[in-house]
């Protein structure tokens, strides 16, 4: 990575570009955070509190199993959404370094 000079990152940061990554980063983020932890805090605190999930949903598989094999089904969809996404953002910040005078390699 060759660069002309020395960054300024709050230089950089104070750009319209990077707050627009960030803003757009945060959009994606929050949202997808705040479905996990409830997603997730679902499962113990239904079964702690609550016998709903520990109904018959087929034959002698409980509900309770079923929203435990949606938690993995969950977590790997939201990786690959998040990998695929953040891929976009890094090409946005490569670009903001472009603009920049660094190089990429």
């Amino acid at each position: 990575m060759a660069k002309k000079e020395k960054l300024n990152y709050e230089e950089i940061v104070q750009k319209p570009k990077f707050k627009q990554l960030m803003d757009n980063k945060k959009k994606f983020i929050v949202p997808f955070t705040i479905f996990f932890l409830i997603f997730y805090f679902t499962l113990p605190i239904m079964t702690s509190y609550s016998e709903v999930l520990n109904t018959p949903a087929i034959g002698d598989i409980s509900w309770v199993w079923i929203f435990a094999i949606a938690q993995f089904v969950m977590t790997w969809t939201l990786c690959t959404i998040y990998v695929r996404r953040f891929a976009k953002f890094d090409v946005d910040a490569d670009d903001i370094l472009k603009d920049e005078g660094v190089e990429q390699e």
